[in-house]
């Protein structure tokens, strides 16, 4: 019996897009779907499971910046769709799947123009630009929030699935909260991004300062830090006598998630979503200069369910935080229902529901054409 036509996914170089692409191609193998991977050079770093089948590269860029840069990155996005048009032509796949990013919209372009059924999962609260590009030409639309902003709430083709998460943070799904009683200690996990984040570094240790002695003496940090600010952060809570553990990078970060009695973190889709699949209250900083500022939706659709505090970046002060945090701390119980409420919104199942709905797309396409030619190896 032949092996089943492949599924490509097309996505973005970065995690936010990968992640949801890797859990995807997972779960899809398990079901015997073969799949690969279109991307751009960036998608390199990120392999990880999807390494396992071909990986075929195309060129992109970001339309941004100078109006030099943006005619630039035309160019590249047209060679893109050049490069995807012949990809799509050699792999002939079942279905193309786009996980959004510039460099995803030269292959769901492709897939349109070739009739291929597409698409897309919107990690966000907010649709993304790459996936507004070619929302048009999608026959279905997942999402990871009840309401995603720039999809119409009586549009048929979207259905909820949630963001789907890597296997170590939904093997922990399951890990039980316990809030800090009265004289525990309180455990905080920070973090900002894959570098951390340049203001946390100067808010938090202040604001962590500024507590009463008798609260700090509780508390146990474990916070993500930029390299240039570690030694003076460090020092900090050095002298302030606080356990603090610090570092640019934590590899381990599931398991310290699920240790945290509180996190403060952004607001990215993959931190909301991995802060839902362990349970975890979190205190959310979103980061003000995401694009169509998607981090607050994101974090206001977690408040709303009662799962977080959010503090703007424009009202992230040391007293904000303080405050926030004093308040916590003094009531246990409302740290533990923070909990159940984030664990209530998580969908550890995302993967399986996006997995169904790609076989739904699958079989409801008529037959895939002959690929023109092998897939062979990575283009």
């Amino acid at each position: 019996m032949a092996e089943p036509r492949p599924v490509v996914l097309a996505t973005g170089g970065t995690g936010g897009h990968v992640f949801p692409a890797e859990a995807l191609a997972g779960e899809l193998e398990a079901r015997g779907v073969p799949f690969t991977l279109v991307t751009d050079t960036r998608g390199k770093q990120w392999q990880g499971a999807l390494a396992r089948r071909p990986i075929h590269y195309i060129h992109s860029a970001s339309p941004t910046g100078s109006l030099q840069r943006r005619l630039l990155a035309l160019m590249s996005l047209g060679l893109g769709l050049f490069d995807a048009w012949w990809a799509l032509g050699r792999i002939a796949p079942a279905a193309v799947v786009g996980f959004g990013g510039y460099a995803s919209v030269p292959t769901m372009m492709a897939a349109r123009l070739r009739g291929l059924p597409s698409m897309l999962h919107e990690q966000n609260a907010v649709l993304g630009r790459g996936n507004r590009l070619v929302q048009r030409g999608a026959a279905r639309v997942a999402t990871s929030f009840a309401r995603t902003r720039h999809i119409a709430a009586d549009d048929r083709r979207a259905r909820l699935v949630g963001n789907p998460v890597r296997e170590p943070v939904r093997a922990l799904g399951n890990t039980a909260y316990r809030a800090p009683g009265a004289g525990r200690v309180i455990d905080i996990l920070v973090f900002g991004g894959s570098q951390g984040a340049a203001s946390f570094s100067q808010v938090i240790p202040e604001a962590i300062l500024s507590l009463p002695s008798a609260l700090r003496a509780r508390l146990r940090l474990v916070q993500q830090c930029r390299p240039e600010d570690l030694e003076r952060v460090r020092g900090v809570y050095a002298r302030a006598g606080i356990v603090a553990e610090l570092a640019p990078f934590f590899a381990d970060l599931p398991q310290r998630l699920a240790s945290a009695h509180l996190v403060i973190g952004r607001s990215g889709a993959s931190t909301v979503a991995e802060l839902a699949t362990i349970g975890r209250p979190s205190v959310l900083i979103p980061y003000p200069h995401a694009a169509d500022d998607h981090q607050t939706a994101n974090a206001r659709a977690f408040e709303a369910a009662g799962a977080c505090v959010v503090i703007l970046h424009a009202d992230f002060t040391v007293d904000a935080l303080a405050r926030q945090l004093r308040a916590l701390f003094e009531a246990p119980q409302k740290l533990a229902d923070m909990a159940a409420a984030a664990h209530a919104a998580g969908r550890p199942d995302a993967a399986a529901r996006l997995a169904d709905m790609v076989e739904e797309l699958i079989s409801a396409a008529p037959a895939a054409p002959v690929p023109v030619a092998s897939a062979g190896a990575a283009a």
